[in-house]
């Protein structure tokens, strides 16, 4: 049996959906809420959905599992409740390291690239605790993300219990199917996906930083299938143990990216630029990157899906489709 905290969200029911294809008994832990957030597993329902409030019961009648992919957390990085944060993002966390070790259980969490702030620290996934202790996350969500880090690393550093097989995975900017719940967390590609259906140009952020010109901003941008591959590597491979970033390894532009989607979807290329919110000047990051050679290293082979293919994956074979989901 294996658990996977978040389990009808974005990353959480691709990865969901690729276990049952597997033929996996699992458990969903999460909300399915009344806007339809149970379409993402419609296709592929799990053996029991578990309310995250009923969880820690749920874990009291020790359950056969083998692994636990815990993905479910406060992900908005405009969140602005600390307490319900910190509760969510780490203590959450810290139960489930610590269930998992009890019971010599497999765990691979969700950590994330806004843990390295504004780049000035680079964006090595060095997990030594210097390393880790100069970075300087922006935002509350990267902040708890980078505090749960901390902890495992100085755990790691006194404890000899651990989970039988562990792996923190810094996400980078993952797109595709199954995020329509998402609200103002959705990808950059569905929002300009929607602009160009609607018959507008992708409208972009003007830089904010002296030099770099607008549509220049760029991110490391991952294709949902390439997340859930490693995800499934590490199910495969439970002697690899560490704290991964987990992208392509390429920065793109943003105006790489809107003319993707210009492109998958059939439109002319038309870019408009537009004021970046006061809410975001300062928290904004505008450029990301990750060095994968730790995840090489370990023996992850896969190769990662280009930025216009992906694009054109999410395009045409689910946001203009009939049926939207994995």
């Amino acid at each position: 049996m294996i658990l996977v905290t978040g389990g009808a969200g974005f990353i959480g029911s691709n990865l969901q959906a690729a276990l049952a294809r597997r033929g996996h008994e699992t458990v969903v832990v999460d909300l399915l809420g009344s806007d339809g957030k149970w379409r993402n597993l419609a296709k592929h329902p799990p053996a029991r959905v578990v309310a995250p409030d009923g969880l820690r019961d749920f874990l009291a009648t020790n359950p056969p599992i083998e692994m636990v992919f815990h993905l479910g957390a406060v992900s908005e990085t405009t969140a602005m409740d600390g307490d319900h944060t910190w509760a969510t993002n780490v203590e959450l966390s810290r139960y489930l390291w610590t269930w998992c070790a009890d019971r010599g259980t497999r765990f691979v969490y969700a950590s994330s690239a806004a843990t390295y702030g504004d780049g000035a620290q680079g964006f090595d996934d060095d997990p030594t605790l210097p390393a880790l202790e100069r970075l300087r996350p922006l935002n509350l969500y990267g902040w708890t993300k980078h505090a749960f880090d901390l902890l495992v690393t100085r755990t790691l550093s006194h404890a000899r219990d651990r989970p039988a097989q562990w792996a923190g995975l810094k996400f980078f900017n993952v797109y595709g199917p199954n995020e329509y719940h998402k609200g103002k967390m959705i990808s950059v590609v569905k929002i300009k996906h929607d602009e160009v259906a609607a018959g507008a140009p992708a409208r972009l952020f003007k830089s904010d930083q002296p030099g770099l010109a607008d549509g220049q901003q760029s991110r490391d941008f991952i294709w949902v299938g390439d997340v859930v591959d490693v995800m499934l590597w590490l199910l495969d491979t439970p002697s690899v143990n560490g704290l991964f970033n987990l992208g392509t390894g390429r920065a793109r532009s943003y105006l790489d990216l809107a003319h993707a989607v210009c492109d998958a979807a059939g439109a002319a290329r038309r870019v408009e630029f537009i004021d970046m919110p006061a809410s975001l000047r300062g928290q904004y990051q505008s450029f990301t990157q990750a060095p994968m050679d730790r995840l090489r290293a370990a023996g992850y082979a896969g190769q990662f899906t280009p930025l216009e293919e992906g694009i054109r994956r999410y395009v045409q074979d689910h946001l203009t489709a009939a049926d939207r989901f994995v």
